[in-house]
């Protein structure tokens, strides 16, 4: 019994030893989308921040496909020494394992919550060739030429892709669903053409909308964006039921140790509260968070249990 309590002392002890050694390495953050969209761009704001106050290098690794689920189940899989870290979206976190038949992963099971970063709703855009410009005329048109007005998502799953599904079975909405390899590919072609309409978060498509490349349509949150004032919630375009936004958090794999956590945690929120980044960010309609492990923990929870009922209620699977 002895030997079993010093033993159980020495890994204690060893346990200690290595989170207060940590980071004694480079810190890898996975997004889990290409380059050139937000899930990108936030962990390469916070980088070199955070590689400044920890005192090692922080890369940034793209790791896309399956809306996430590939660079999400790779870190579910990494050493959980806070070496590795995800940057998570609400698609990622909070609605794959409802609409993937088999989840790689399993959000609660397998992360370990290291801070919400920032949030920002959806905004309904199209290509300006089409004619409509409110959701009512847009739903009109779609039934006068059913099977014309494809909608682009990010991927299966995305809340861009449960924002069209909605769209479609509470308005009757005619529309076809094409799903990329995340939101900013789905954007080359909508401003191309080869798709005519998506409902992607506003950060992404928000400069496109400035710069008159794309319409907007409809803000499909609870209030209307300060970015863009003159448009429209899809509530007061008459669609309560199309809500959706996205947020962005970071975590690690289960059973990484509480310091290591607090020590990333502590990092990114003042990295996040840079005026520079927080800067960047209000450009682009994007809300910063950067709360404590615990309370994201409760909200992933939370917002798993919401998104649940929107996949039931839309349909949305992915074999």
């Amino acid at each position: 019994m002895k030997r079993k309590l010093l033993f159980a002392a020495a890994l204690s002890l060893l346990s200690l030893a290595a989170s207060a050694a940590f980071p004694d390495k480079a810190i890898t953050i996975v997004a889990p989308f290409p380059a050139g969209s937000t899930s990108d761009l936030i962990p390469r704001l916070v980088a070199p921040l955070v590689s400044k106050q920890l005192g090692v290098p922080v890369v940034v690794q793209n790791q896309a496909g399956a809306n996430g689920s590939l660079g999400a189940a790779a870190v579910a899989r990494a050493t959980p020494d806070g070496h590795t870290v995800l940057l998570g979206t609400t698609g990622v976190l909070a609605i794959n394992q409802w609409i993937y038949a088999k989840p790689q992963y399993l959000p609660e099971r397998d992360f370990a919550p290291i801070i919400n970063a920032a949030s920002t709703p959806n905004l309904l855009v199209v290509n300006p060739a089409v004619k409509a410009n409110t959701m009512k005329e847009l739903v009109a048109q779609s039934k006068a030429e059913p099977g014309r007005l494809s909608y682009a998502s990010a991927g299966n799953g995305s809340t861009s892709h449960l924002c069209g599904e909605t769209l479609k079975h509470t308005a009757g909405a005619d529309v076809v669903h094409v799903p990329y390899k995340g939101p900013a590919p789905a954007a080359q072609d909508l401003l191309g053409g080869s798709v005519l309409m998506m409902c992607d978060n506003l950060s992404n498509v928000i400069n496109y909308v400035r710069q008159g490349q794309l319409k907007a349509i409809a803000v499909t949150g609870p209030t209307r964006s300060p970015m863009l004032p003159n448009v429209p919630t899809s509530t007061e375009a008459g669609y309560p039921e199309v809500q959706a936004g996205i947020w962005y958090g970071f975590v690690a794999p289960a059973g990484t140790p509480k310091e290591a956590i607090d020590k990333l945690n502590a990092a990114i929120a003042q990295a996040l509260r840079d005026p520079a980044v927080k800067t960047r960010l209000d450009t682009l309609g994007l809300s910063v968070v950067a709360d404590k492990p615990e309370a994201f923990k409760q909200f992933i929870a939370q917002e798993s249990a919401r998104l649940k009922k929107v996949v039931d209620a839309s349909g949305a699977r992915v074999d």
